[in-house]
């Protein structure tokens, strides 16, 4: 900001204040009546008079006490154009980023010893520490619930990170580079390449022979026909017997988890017509490595065991 602007914003913050206070002390002097009377205004309004008498003592009190307040916090943070305030603790002066980067520093002071202590052990060794599980679970209530849910069975468009299926691999450093660097899935929409028959007849392939399931009552498709579709457009990212590629990040077509746009007919046909594209954000920046690796053993300590 400018000089010009600061001492301009700076004037007219004062001035109003100042103004405000000369207001209130001058019409309270300027009150006829000290005490209450049942003289009125002599108007009426709806058949309401006004009484003529002086405010409040409360009212009068409380507005003097805005004021007050008004002035201090300006002295104090940042408000008067350039003006810093004077909180002491602060470079460059109060901001609420300052505040927030002060009090993760506290943090960090106070809790980096334990994190940096579970940083040093192997990912399975913290996940059979209870208190690293609870510090895991509170990291993930507060980041990942969110997307993935609060019991991390996930959501429309969002993995299941309680079950025991990957989709770019489930091995704790994996597991761990997925969260520090994200992920981002790219499923190419097929409907231009193959047509509406090849998009149907693939959905439905999918659908009965990866899937395990019936077609609905009254759908008819070439199931033969989208076996040729997937062994020669899908196979390259789901497998020939469509059970993925953890590196491409392509999700096993045999297993219900795979399906996190939905498992109709009608939602197959939609994702092999369209694509899907979906970003798991890197959280480096904002978690750090040894939060990350907390992070990487609670969520591999939910998939030990249980199943979809």
């Amino acid at each position: 900001m400018t000089a010009f602007w600061s001492l301009y914003i700076t004037l007219l913050t004062v001035g109003t204040l100042i103004a405000l206070f000369w207001l209130i002390f001058a019409t309270r002097k300027s009150e006829v009546h000290k005490n209450p009377t049942e003289q009125t205004m002599g108007h009426a309004f709806d058949g309401i008079e006004e009484y003529d008498n002086p405010l409040p003592k409360w009212w009068f009190m409380l507005f003097l006490g805005t004021l007050v307040f008004g002035a201090a916090y300006l002295l104090l943070y940042p408000g008067l154009g350039n003006f810093k305030g004077l909180l002491p603790g602060y470079k460059d002066g109060w901001t609420q980023v300052n505040q927030w980067q002060r009090e993760m520093d506290r943090a960090d002071e106070l809790y980096g010893p334990i994190f940096a202590k579970f940083a040093a052990m192997p990912i399975e060794d913290v996940a059979k520490d209870e208190q690293a599980l609870k510090m895991g679970g509170r990291l993930f209530a507060s980041n990942c619930s969110v997307c993935h849910g609060s019991d991390a069975k996930g959501s429309y468009g969002f993995p299941n990170l309680a079950d025991d299926s990957w989709r770019w691999g489930g091995e704790p450093e994996t597991i761990k580079t997925t969260i520090l660097k994200g992920r981002h899935g790219m499923m190419p929409p097929q409907g231009a390449v193959i047509g509406e028959d090849g998009v149907r007849n693939a959905a439905a392939y999918v659908l009965t022979q990866l899937a395990g399931r019936e077609l609905p009552e009254g759908e008819v498709a070439d199931v033969a026909a989208g076996e040729k579709i997937f062994s020669t457009t899908c196979f390259a990212c789901h497998g020939a017997s469509g059970t993925g590629t953890p590196a491409l990040g392509a999700p096993d077509l045999t297993r219900p988890s795979a399906f996190i746009y939905g498992s109709s007919f009608a939602q197959l046909q939609q994702t092999i017509r369209y694509g899907r594209s979906g970003n798991m954000p890197p959280q480096e920046d904002f978690l750090g490595n040894d939060k990350a690796h907390l992070l990487a053993a609670y969520v591999l300590k939910l998939s030990q065991g249980k199943n979809e």
